[in-house]
């Protein structure tokens, strides 16, 4: 690369400059825009950035972390793609040019092969995982085989015999890679352009032929993703709580707690401020867990684990807005929806420890029983299975209690397309928000899954388990618009479990039974919603039921379940509250000044404590653009889903969630060309001759300056 020219300006004394002085500047500049232009330039045409890559990141808890990391500037290494497992001796013992950064396809995505890289990582720099654009054929889950084995109600102390999946093994396919620890990062890659040139730069450069080692220059990749905190939650929290007392607070913090908000609404308004036991209140408490994760950050698709249940509680929800209000039954139905579920029922366990001390709108004492909504996506022959616990149920009223809410489950589900299946008292609890109810108190409750003993989920906690696995598909050449109101066969299978879950709701509730078989879930509303979450959010429907200034949660991809941090609740705990708001609240004709200021109108000062009030935008009507705005007034509230280990300051707790995740200043990757070892040494060489070369020339011309640069004059009074 040519050195630029130096430009050294000749200012003036005075504030103002003279022309010389101006021009020089003027120079400067220019010299200054040629070495950035020129530096850029040579950047772009050492390095190809690639665009779409997502991190496996590092988590941490009472005990220990799990996650990968690279090194502080990165890690480098030669490429290799792996094209079998039988290659894998290349990358571990015989590749002449270590470290090796591994391309691996989905299929090779295997423990089998990771643990094996892990187990060599001195010669491994890292792992980049190309992502298919279609689903595999075969289950794959990274999750564990007994997800939140130890958080669950199943202990020594509660029944050792059913502990640790000794009596089902929910997700059998469960290879455990989500909680395994790598010191080397991996990611991510989307089938593109960008995995195109790292196949084609692999063939042109690194892949030996015939046995024989390939010639450099040798392609090669740095994948960026350090990880701040370390070793488990009470080391980084400590770190954390020390750096409120630096110059800079909060800025020297290496963690934070896996945190978001439950979203709750009740069927009968709820006062928020008059918080603990609620006398003569009645509850029947319906639930649905709302996150997921995967292997990877920030790809938690969760259509079978998650949304399919949310999605039908959020749709019968909206089947009993109109019934409740014009023949309330005489127990209220608080509908929850639980965040951070995936680690060890963060969210669950928090609203549960709410209501033990006092701190929620009702207590425990208030709930007369529980109904959560699993996974019901994939049900086998319209089949629908009722789980409860063996153990609680050996107390004769709990069972009682039991019974009749089977009952109303069976009453609900009369002359639809869902046949319901009760298991054998044998059979423990699938793992469930309900468990954490159980551990304070035995509480009547039913969990409602498409599976009777392992899971039906083959994807279970990974980016497969998305939309194409529910079978949601949509005929060709159809505009976003027409995909977001056509209704799929997977919309209407789950309106028949929503209708289900509301009539069973309403007759729990002692609702009248002759309005049962009138309430029905709005297949519409379903299709929506399964399009919102798991092909695209950016869709008319959600952007007119959010506020204006909240555009920016939307996008054009499915919505991530993955659960949000303390400080920064997720894009999916937006979107269900201003979806539960305006499916099962009403319209209220106030000014938006007054529905932000949570009224009805100036003078009022009590509506606040039983309901919410969000101003949303609406939609434009036919031949304008401008969108007419309205308010809905509703029982929806948010609540904390921080785990109680951290209000109590007990990061080693075996009884609540500790789940940290730790922070970061960039992930990135890029791919370049690498030249031999032996060039690199020789171009350093060349290198220091010419400074060395440089310095002593300098040196000699300074020390004979007044001899090389002396001029003769002669003098000024010389004659002639």
């Amino acid at each position: 690369m040519s050195t630029p020219p130096v430009c050294v300006p000749l200012l003036s004394r005075t504030r103002k400059m003279d022309s010389p002085s101006i021009n020089c500047l003027f120079h400067l500049l220019v010299c200054w825009l040629f070495v950035g232009v020129g530096c850029s330039s040579v950047e772009k045409k050492i390095y190809v950035h690639l665009n779409y890559t997502l991190p496996c990141v590092r988590l941490l808890n009472a005990t220990h972390q799990i996650g990968c990391q690279s090194h502080l500037s990165g890690n480098v290494g030669v490429l290799h793609v792996l094209e079998s497992e039988e290659n894998l001796d290349w990358v571990l013992r015989s590749g002449l040019n270590p470290p090796y950064l591994v391309i691996l396809e989905s299929p090779l995505f295997t423990r089998s092969i990771l643990m094996k890289l892990k187990n060599g990582s001195s010669r491994v720099a890292g792992v980049a995982v190309v992502a298919p654009s279609t689903n595999p054929l075969e289950g794959a889950s990274p999750h564990t085989k007994c997800p939140n084995e130890n958080t669950g109600v199943y202990t020594e102390k509660y029944d050792p015999s059913m502990a640790h999946c000794n009596v089902t093994v929910w997700n059998p396919l469960g290879s455990g890679l989500s909680y395994e620890e790598f010191d080397f990062p991996i990611f991510s890659l989307k089938e593109d352009n960008d995995t195109q040139v790292i196949r084609q730069c692999y063939m042109d450069h690194n892949r030996a032929v015939n046995g024989s080692a390939p010639q450099h220059p040798l392609c090669a990749m740095q994948l960026l993703s350090h990880m701040s905190a370390v070793s488990d939650t009470a080391t980084c929290m400590r770190r954390s709580d020390l750096s409120s007392f630096s110059l800079s607070p909060g800025l020297d913090t290496v963690c934070d707690p896996l945190a978001d908000k439950n979203v709750w609404a009740s069927t009968r308004p709820l006062n928020n401020t008059a918080q603990g036991h609620k006398q003569g209140e009645s509850v029947v408490v319906a639930a649905a867990r709302l996150d997921s994760r995967s292997f990877f950050f920030d790809v938690a698709p969760g259509a079978e684990s998650s949304v399919s249940g949310f999605v039908a509680l959020l749709a019968a929800a909206h089947a009993l807005r109109n019934v409740t209000q014009e023949a309330p039954p005489p127990r209220n139905i608080l509908y929850a929806f639980f965040q951070g579920e995936t680690f060890d029922y963060i969210g669950s366990s928090r609203m549960v420890y709410d209501m033990d001390n006092k701190h929620f709108a009702v207590d425990l004492d208030n709930i007369h029983s529980v109904l959560e909504i699993g996974q019901v996506g994939l049900r086998v022959n319209s089949t629908l299975w009722l789980h409860s616990d063996p153990v609680s149920r050996k107390n004769s009223s709990v069972d009682g209690e039991v019974k009749k809410l089977v009952e109303s489950l069976n009453l609900g589900a009369a002359g639809l397309d869902v046949s319901l299946g009760e298991l054998p008292f044998s059979q423990p609890l699938p793992p469930s928000s309900f468990q954490r109810f159980l551990r304070a108190r035995p509480i009547p409750g039913v969990v409602l899954q498409d599976h009777q003993s392992s899971f039906t989920n083959r994807f279970y906690e990974s980016m497969f388990d998305n939309a194409e696995y529910l079978n949601i598909s949509y005929p060709p050449n159809m505009t976003a618009e027409q995909q977001l109101q056509f209704v799929t066969d997977t919309a209407t299978a789950l309106t028949e479990v929503a209708t289900m879950v509301a009539r069973s709701l309403y007759v729990q509730a002692g609702g009248d039974d002759g309005r049962r078989s009138s309430i029905n879930a709005d297949p519409q509303m379903v299709t929506r919603m399964l399009y919102g979450f798991l092909v695209r959010s950016n869709n008319s429907w959600f952007q007119q039921l959010i506020p204006s200034e909240s555009m920016g949660f939307l996008a054009d991809r499915p919505t991530n379940l993955y659960v949000g941090v303390v400080q920064q609740p997720s894009e999916l705990t937006f979107l269900v509250q201003y979806l539960l708001a305006n499916l099962t609240g009403t319209t209220v004709n106030i000014t938006q000044e007054n529905c932000r200021n949570q009224r009805e109108d100036e003078q009022d000062q009590t509506n606040k404590h039983m309901f919410s009030y969000m101003w949303v935008q609406g939609a434009a009507p036919p031949n304008s653009t401008k969108r007419e705005g309205f308010c809905t007034r509703s029982s929806v509230r948010l609540s904390s889903a921080l785990s109680p280990a951290f209000d109590l300051h007990e990061y080693t707790s075996k009884d609540y969630s500790t789940w940290t995740e730790s922070r970061w200043k960039s992930i990135s990757g890029r791919i370049f060309l690498v030249a031999s070892h032996e060039l690199e040494m020789l171009t350093l060489g060349v290198g220091l001759g010419v400074l060395l070369t440089s310095l002593l020339l300098t040196y000699a011309m300074s020390s004979k300056a007044d001899i090389l640069f002396s001029s003769g004059r002669e003098p000024a009074n010389a004659t002639y």
